[in-house]
């Protein structure tokens, strides 16, 4: 993702002279942070050589250089530093996101930065930070928000030079399938990066995580792994078929005609029953499967806008994918050539790689 941290980058140099004294704190938290997380990663060759780590430990970290091979050679991705080297930031993650959206809407606020442009979240380091940020933004009347932790975060390649991006023990531990999903999507968003344009970049960067997990198992996987990958894909697909259905239907609200009060009326309904429809998919396919329960419980119009950022376009870039023969290297191309054009051509240009019965 290239939310949550990309903030270090906008610090560095003369972006410190941006004016507003909460704006320059901001984005020294963000400066300091980053270069906590680099001093403290190791080349992934050092953490193998020594005996001393645990077993585990090697082997997720070997396993994690055959997809950073894979990721070069298969898919087209950088060839550079990041996920070369090792850190334990002794934390579960990597930094904390801060999103907000008005009570009767489904639009982030955003910030605006120097370099990386405006985005719909704040960037933290330390959880207390993040909370307290939070805490302001609940005292404004009529606002939501959401705090929730990120296992990483993307640099854009901006910062090869001082060792790139690294792997984190915020992921290291994950699932096969879901290991190569992060690597890969993180590493996409140094292929193209719009300014101002957050549901491109995930959208993106989440095709390619598809496509290149997919590719991954499918000729590198263990059996155990690709049924395992499956069935969190199963689960995924169902929860985003149920998030999006929701959000469609509360955005409908929120542009409806009706009174606010009649809006409130008519969300609170709306969550109940989304509320109970994941407790039915949850006693029923899922099997007791709880990985969602903390989102449901916390959802709100933030939440909500946070997905759509990673799942609107999606399909578009898939459609796109398969129109370049499914060559990675057409499909970067023509991504790049989509990110030069002005928003609106951007989006009606990768619309049209929908079947037409789609548009």
């Amino acid at each position: 993702m290239a939310w949550a941290g990309l903030a270090s980058l906008m610090a560095m140099g003369a972006v410190l002279l941006t004016s507003g004294c909460a704006n320059v704190a901001y984005l020294a938290q963000s400066v300091s942070g980053h270069l906590q997380l680099v001093s403290a990663a190791k080349p992934v060759s050092q953490w193998l050589a020594d005996d001393t780590q645990p077993a585990e430990l090697r082997e997720r970290l070997a396993l994690s250089q055959r997809m950073r091979d894979f990721a070069v050679q298969e898919l087209k991705l950088p060839d550079n530093r990041s996920y070369r080297a090792y850190a334990d930031l002794q934390r579960p993650a990597a930094v904390w996101n801060v999103v907000a959206a008005p009570e009767l809407s489904l639009s982030l606020k955003t910030w605006c930065f120097p370099v990386m442009g405006c985005v719909g979240y704040r960037g933290y380091f330390q959880r207390e930070r993040a909370d307290a940020f939070a805490q302001g933004l609940q005292q404004e009347p009529g606002i939501e928000v959401s705090v929730y932790g990120v296992p990483a975060y993307s640099t854009l390649g901006l910062t090869n030079w001082l060792g790139g991006d690294p792997l984190l023990n915020t992921f290291i531990r994950y699932s096969e399938g879901e290991l190569a999903r992060l690597i890969f999507h993180e590493l996409t968003h140094q292929v193209a990066y719009v300014k101002d344009d957050t549901m491109f970049n995930e959208s993106f960067a989440t095709a390619v995580e598809r496509l290149g997990a997919q590719r991954w198992l499918r000729t590198h996987g263990t059996p155990a792994a690709r049924d395992e990958f499956v069935a969190l894909e199963r689960r995924r697909e169902d929860f985003r078929a149920l998030t999006m259905r929701y959000r469609e239907r509360l955005d409908r609200l929120y542009r409806s005609d009706a009174d606010a009060a009649a809006k409130r009326a008519g969300k609170a309904s709306l969550m109940a029953e989304l509320r109970a429809d994941h407790a039915a998919l949850k006693a029923g396919p899922w099997g007791g499967y709880a990985g969602y329960d903390g989102w449901f419980a916390r959802a709100n119009n933030a939440s909500f806008g946070v997905l759509a950022a990673y799942n609107e376009l999606t399909p578009q870039f898939e459609a796109l994918f398969e129109r370049e023969g499914g060559d990675f290297e057409r499909f970067y191309a023509a991504v790049q050539a989509m990110a030069s054009l002005p928003r609106d051509e951007r989006r009606a240009t990768l619309k049209q790689n929908l079947p037409p019965e789609t548009h």
